[in-house]
């Protein structure tokens, strides 16, 4: 079976001429990938999988599943790390939008669905009562499917959270990223403590289920940092955090720093584990939304090889 090879950006892993091992994977088979790819396309919408250039897009698309990006594909900043498009004036959210993600949910047949967004600064409410919206009609149409949903935070304007969280999602999702130092330099207009306010806002609400976060690294952190991080997502109320590899997307995004081996993945897991975080989900090709329903259908299941197909 071929293989996909995750080039490395950084000089010097180039120089020797081989990628680390862990960061070669067999590419899936099957004609799910076209079947979710054509009612994707059929419906007109936006994925992370495809606009953020994630390496497990085709997996997930033989398993009929895909995250959701909603509120356009142009995005009101600018992150270091992210290939999705920017815009300072994106073009306002098609009405329609939440109803064509719900009749394609019911097409694939998801149990749990994943909507994430772009930010969307430019709009009064942040794009909040659109988000609200899509989780109602997806309900609405697909009784019994759970929901995810991965946002911005909104510009710290909680009004706009409340409208999101007061829809019950079953797990929310607001990614931290990075480490606090590295922070400035790795997202846009996005501040590390105002993400943890977030964070410990929902979960005093007590609305989702679950409150989850995640961290890229290879970045150029420590790993004192990173625990550091861990331990304030612990704080801030997230039951679940997940911890991937960051790889460079497009020649203009960041440089990899250094590719972090699965060991250390794994003293990650054990670090947050240790400290209480109940689901720490920690491998070089883990992200956010990947395989986001295995630990609703295995709720005592904290091992990293339920998200590292490394």
């Amino acid at each position: 079976m071929s293989k996909l090879n995750i080039l490395p950006n950084n000089p010097e892993e180039k120089q020797h001429g081989r990628f680390p091992s862990w960061l070669h994977t067999k590419l899936p088979q099957g004609g799910e990938i076209f079947q979710t790819n054509s009612i994707v396309e059929k419906y007109r919408l936006n994925t992370v999988c495809e606009e953020a250039k994630c390496p497990n897009r085709l997996e997930c698309y033989t398993k009929k599943t895909a995250t959701f990006l909603a509120l356009g594909k142009q995005c009101t900043r600018n992150c270091g790390f992210c290939d999705i498009d920017f815009s300072k004036n994106p073009k306002m959210p098609e009405a329609d939008e939440p109803e064509r993600i719900a009749k394609s949910v019911q097409d694939l047949g998801l149990r749990h669905v994943v909507i994430t967004m772009v930010a969307r600064d430019d709009l009064p409410d942040q794009g909040a009562n659109h988000i609200a919206a899509i989780i109602r009609t997806v309900r609405q149409l697909n009784p019994g499917v759970t929901v995810e949903v991965l946002t911005s935070d909104f510009s710290g304007n909680f009004e706009a959270l409340n409208i999101v969280i007061e829809e019950k999602p079953e797990i929310f999702n607001h990614n931290i990223e990075t480490v606090r130092s590295l922070t400035p330099r790795v997202r846009h207009k996005a501040e590390y403590e105002r993400t943890l306010a977030v964070l410990s806002h929902v979960k005093k609400s007590g609305h989702p289920r679950f409150v989850k976060s995640g961290i890229m690294v290879g970045l150029g952190e420590t790993e004192d940092e990173v625990q550091e991080t861990i331990q304030d997502l612990h704080s801030a109320g997230c039951g679940i955090i997940t911890i991937g590899q960051y790889l460079q997307p497009s020649r203009n995004k960041l440089l990899v720093k250094h590719f972090v081996p699965p060991e250390q993945f794994k003293r990650y897991e054990s670090f947050g584990l240790k400290l209480g975080v109940p689901h720490m989900y920690c491998g070089p090709f883990v992200r956010s939304s990947y395989n986001a329903d295995i630990f609703l259908q295995n709720p005592k299941k904290q091992s990293i090889e339920l998200l590292n197909k490394a």
